[in-house]
């Protein structure tokens, strides 16, 4: 079959001049930036920009755990947990029953030393060393995410031993 031009169809629309393509342009341009622009200048929710952490709000947190537990306090320690924790443990008795048996260290230390917490924002790690009344050394690492109320809770908690320490 021999070539054959592409026939010329003036039913087939036909662009617009650049005249009219510059001037769409620009209209859309300006469209563009009074809508960005409105969105810039208004106040976004406080939602959308999380509050800085400062270290105390965290080890606070943390803090208020260990002295709940001091005290004997189920209620106030088990509060501090997250909701994952809370579930895994049911109720403040069994978190308190748990943490008397596996980590006794935890209910009544001889001394704390809490370290600069590390965060994102959004999740934390506080670590902290205490000391038994026995003498021996505990290296503890929290946890803590950060709630949709802006609240931090305690998610877990790892306990590391190490040994005994001798001051001289």
């Amino acid at each position: 079959m021999p070539y054959q031009p592409f026939p010329q169809d003036s039913s087939l629309p036909r662009f617009p001049s650049r005249r009219r393509s510059k001037a769409a342009t620009a209209w859309s341009l300006l469209f563009s930036a009074v809508l960005l622009g409105g969105i810039f200048a208004s106040d976004l929710p406080q939602a959308a920009a999380p509050k800085a952490v400062t270290p105390q709000v965290v080890q606070s947190v943390v803090e208020q755990q260990l002295n709940a537990l001091a005290s004997d306090d189920a209620a106030r320690a088990f509060a501090l947990a997250d909701p994952g924790l809370r579930t895994q443990f049911g109720n403040a008795e069994a978190f308190l029953a748990t943490v008397r048996e596996k980590y006794p260290m935890l209910v009544r230390p001889a001394s704390v030393l809490f370290l600069k917490p590390e965060t994102d924002g959004t999740i934390a790690m506080q670590k902290v060393r205490i000391t038994d009344d026995s003498g021996a050394a505990w290296s503890l690492t929290y946890l803590l995410n950060r709630q949709q109320d802006d609240q931090w809770r305690i998610s877990g908690c790892v306990v590391t031993a190490e040994g005994k320490r001798v001051l001289a």
